[in-house]
C-alpha cells in the first residue's frame, strides 16, 4: 500500500488538473493507493462574498491587465481540457475557502473525501458555483451523502477548523508554498500538476522502496 498525502485549495485550477493527471497514474499503477487530502487555503484572507470577480481579483493580486488574465485563463483552461475537464473560469465565484476545507474533514470521517473533493471542484470550475457560503455547501455535501444536519452544524460551529490549521501546519513543516502538492509514504515530494508517468514512476519507486 502506498499512502499519498496532498495538500490542495478547491479553487486552485492546478490542483483540479494535478488530480486527474494522478488519477490516471493511479489507474495503471500495479498496486494499491490510498489518498487523503488536506487543507492549503491559497487566499486565506478573502472575504467570503468577495464583491469582484475572479478577473478583478487576480488583476490586484498579480498586477495583471484583463488582457493579460484572459490570456492566462485561456491557457489554464487548454491544458484542462487535454485532461477532460471543461472549465469556465469566467463563471467562477471568488471566495474564502476556510468552510470548503471544514467541509473535506467532515467528509474524510465519512469515507467520502474523494467524493466530497471532486464535487466542490466541478463546482467551481465548471458550474460556476459558490463554494465558500455554508448554505451551498451542505447542499454540496448532500450530494454525496453528507447528512445535510451534521455538516451545517460542523461548519456553523468551526468544529473541524483546528483540523484545517493542521493540515496549513503541517504544509509549512514540508516547505509547501504552492499547490498541488504530493507526498507520497510520507518520503516523496511532487510540486505542482505534472505529467501522469511523473506521478507513475513515484508510485513505483515507493513501492520499491518499501517505505
Amino acid at each position: 500500500m502506498v499512502k499519498v498525502d496532498i495538500w490542495s485549495d478547491v479553487q486552485c485550477p492546478w490542483c483540479y488538473i494535478g488530480k486527474r493527471k494522478f488519477e490516471r497514474a493511479v489507474e495503471v499503477f500495479d498496486g494499491e493507493v490510498e489518498v487523503e487530502y488536506h487543507s492549503f487555503e491559497l487566499a486565506p484572507d478573502t472575504p467570503v462574498d468577495y464583491a469582484g470577480s475572479t478577473t478583478d481579483y487576480l488583476m490586484n493580486k498579480y498586477g495583471m491587465s484583463a488582457e493579460q488574465v484572459s490570456q492566462m485563463q485561456e491557457r489554464v483552461s487548454g491544458i484542462a481540457a487535454s485532461v477532460g475537464l471543461d472549465y469556465h473560469l469566467e463563471s467562477t465565484q471568488q471566495t474564502n475557502t476556510v468552510k470548503a476545507h471544514e467541509l473535506l474533514h467532515v467528509a474524510k470521517k465519512h469515507g467520502l473525501q474523494e467524493p466530497m473533493k471532486e464535487r466542490l471542484l466541478r463546482a467551481y470550475f465548471i458550474e460556476g458555483k459558490h463554494v465558500g457560503r455554508i448554505p451551498d455547501l451542505v447542499e454540496l455535501a448532500t450530494e454525496v451523502g453528507l447528512d445535510p444536519v451534521e455538516v451545517e452544524a460542523a461548519l456553523t460551529s468551526n468544529q473541524y477548523l483546528p483540523d484545517v490549521k493542521a493540515d496549513m501546519a503541517q504544509a509549512r513543516a514540508y516547505g509547501i508554498s504552492g499547490v498541488p502538492f504530493f507526498v507520497i509514504n510520507g518520503k516523496y515530494g511532487i510540486s505542482g500538476a505534472q505529467e501522469t508517468q511523473t506521478f507513475i514512476d513515484a508510485l513505483d519507486q515507493a513501492q520499491s522502496a518499501g517505505v
